[in-house]
């Protein structure tokens, strides 16, 4: 080979060399952005996941309005449990149980739940609706022929006789889920159709689920299906339609498919004689701000006998253990630990809003804040518009007691929250607002719900 070749060869090798470099420096920088970018992501992902609304500040000020509650004699005990993220990030307990036998509040204080019952009757519905038992717009009466061609009550005519008219449409198993069946209610002792209710006593303790249902289709109903929302003995209904559905008695149906898999050992209905230490005393308040107990012969009346009558509404008592184990399986999409209760779809439709904006007539559901209403729970739907209502973050889902218990699911911070008590009338002491507010921050018009 001749030198000049050479020499061009080797010119040629070293500019392919210099642009191989050129190329990996020119490259190299935007790897190193994009790699950096890529972490930056990460990192605010990172941070968003290890944010949590259960700061020491927010303990201490949890700490701060519970206690607020014992020293101003609104109520006599009153304990709370959150989980965030997985996790027990409070607990504490306020208060005297039993306070004249001077038993403090703790987590195994076994309490009278009422109509949180109601959440876990329909979670037990909604496991047979997984299995294809039904579908949620199916006729009631098709499997339960007792409420087939029923009569809505229109007032009475000159002789005193009562009016009833046919229902514009039958009922349908959405409607007991979400409280639109029309059923007449026990609330109601003044008008006629309150009078004909209480005449039929359909929830007399002595009563199985199957006389329950027979006596109260045997009444007519206050509205047409779908055209109000009222709270009633639906959720009862729901608990006779479980026991048709899967050929077992309620009581035994929750307890093999909810409480013995979620390890609810306490919820039950009937409380057993060598726990009733743990009962907590019922108390009053009366309109002067005085805490008066409610005789444990009528406060205890349902819990320390087995009647006949399982109520899908209310009934059961529990712990906080016990009631943050159920919250928890329904924020984790139905499922806690190896434990599968609900599809995750299926606790997303629960969760989801099943009102219509044609159903003006709520009852008393507006004062539960900006809500709707899905199966068997209330439905946030937008954030508060003034300080005075309950706090909240859209898309919870929640329901309470008539002894001013409360538990909520929140979804977006995957938070967990229940809080005891045993005070009536329900919650005029406003617990449940500061009690939102000390974990929330209180709302102010126009700033961003967490």
């Amino acid at each position: 080979m001749k030198l000049s070749a050479f020499k061009k060869q080797l010119i040629s090798v070293a500019d392919s060399k210099l642009n191989a470099m050129n190329k990996i420096m020119f490259v190299l920088p935007l790897f190193l952005i994009v790699v950096a970018a890529c972490n930056n992501v990460g990192f605010e992902n990172e941070k968003t996941a290890d944010a949590v609304i259960i700061s020491e500040a927010v303990k201490t000020r949890i700490d701060s309005t519970l206690k607020t509650f014992i020293d101003s004699g609104k109520t006599a005990a009153v304990s709370a449990l959150v989980f965030e993220k997985r996790k027990e990030v409070y607990y504490n307990a306020f208060g005297y149980a039993d306070r004249e036998a001077k038993t403090p509040m703790d987590r195994n204080t076994i309490v009278r739940i009422f109509s949180m019952t109601k959440p876990i009757t329909g979670v037990a519905l909604m496991t047979l609706y997984d299995r294809g038992a039904f579908q949620l717009d199916d006729p009631l009466s098709k499997y339960l022929p007792e409420f087939a061609n029923m009569k809505v009550f229109k007032g009475m005519d000159a002789g005193g006789t009562p009016i009833l008219e046919p229902a514009k449409r039958p009922i349908t198993i959405r409607d007991i889920t979400r409280h639109t069946a029309g059923f007449a209610g026990a609330s109601d002792t003044t008008s006629v159709l309150g009078k004909m209710f209480k005449a039929a006593d359909p929830m007399n303790r002595e009563n199985t689920l199957s006389e329950m249902a027979k006596r109260l289709a045997g009444l007519p109903l206050q509205f047409d299906p779908g055209d109000q929302w009222a709270y009633g003995p639906s959720v009862d209904v729901q608990a006779w339609l479980v026991e048709k559905l899967s050929g077992k008695p309620f009581d035994q149906y929750i307890k093999e498919t909810i409480l013995v898999p979620l390890q609810m050992t306490h919820t039950r209905y009937v409380v057993p004689a060598n726990e009733l230490e743990l009962f907590a005393a019922l108390y009053n308040r009366s309109d002067s701000g005085i805490l008066n107990r409610a005789p444990d012969e009528q406060a205890n009346y349902f819990n320390t006998k087995d009647w006949p009558l399982k109520p899908g509404g209310w009934g059961l008592t529990s712990i906080l253990d016990d009631y943050m184990k159920f919250a928890q399986m329904l924020v984790h999409k139905g499922k806690l630990g190896d434990v599968q209760i609900l599809k995750p779809e299926t606790v997303e439709l629960m969760a989801t809003n099943q009102l219509s904006d044609t159903i003006t007539q709520r009852m008393w559901l507006p004062s539960k804040g900006r809500v709707g209403f899905g199966i068997d729970f209330a439905v946030r739907t937008a954030p508060p518009q003034t300080k005075d209502e309950n706090n909240g973050v859209v898309g919870e889902f929640f329901w309470d007691g008539a002894a001013s218990t409360l538990f909520w699911v929140d979804p977006k911070n995957e938070l967990t929250a229940v809080l005891f008590t045993q005070l009536m009338p329900f919650d005029r002491v406003k617990l449940h607002k500061r009690f939102r507010d000390a974990i929330y921050g209180v709302y102010e018009p126009g700033s961003n719900p967490k």
